[in-house]
């Protein structure tokens, strides 16, 4: 399992295929990719935001992602996981987050990629401090997903 924290832009699609085709014992080895992609939005709570500012604890953030890969793995049965998450300055359309999946049968994959997203949204130590058109607000929640 791969999990990373990046300063600065990242292509999603790329880091994606770069991971399936750079990891070895991959190939032939799954049935199914499950994968999600978070991107800023330029709204939040009726408002229109310009920029965000996305803040996390250096070690802590990603051992807390660890722990939710490895709980994933011990509910699923799947080859391997890939987090990526941005943290810093992030504008609106910009990804914030890549989880990926892969496993023999895209029902582990599905479950097990949901499970890691949702579990970083309400677990992971991130901090969101949005620019508005007039001033600056913390992000207290995140939004329920739907």
């Amino acid at each position: 399992m791969l999990i990373q924290l990046r300063p600065t832009e990242f292509d999603p699609y790329a880091e994606l295929q770069r991971h399936q085709t750079e990891t070895p014992g991959h190939a032939g080895k799954y049935g199914a990719t499950c994968a999600f992609v978070g991107t800023m939005r330029d709204f939040n709570e009726n408002e229109t935001v310009r920029r965000m500012f996305l803040d996390h604890y250096p070690g802590m953030t990603e051992k807390q992602l660890e722990k939710i890969a490895e709980e994933a793995r011990s509910r699923w049965c799947f080859l391997d996981a890939l987090i990526i998450h941005r943290v810093g300055e992030i504008l609106p359309d910009q990804p914030i987050v890549l989880v990926a999946v892969w496993s023999s049968h895209r029902g582990a994959a599905f479950d097990a990629c949901r499970y890691i997203m949702e579990a970083l949204k309400s677990r992971a130590p991130f901090w969101k401090k949005e620019t508005l058109e007039h001033g600056e607000r913390w992000v207290e929640k995140n939004t329920s997903g739907y």
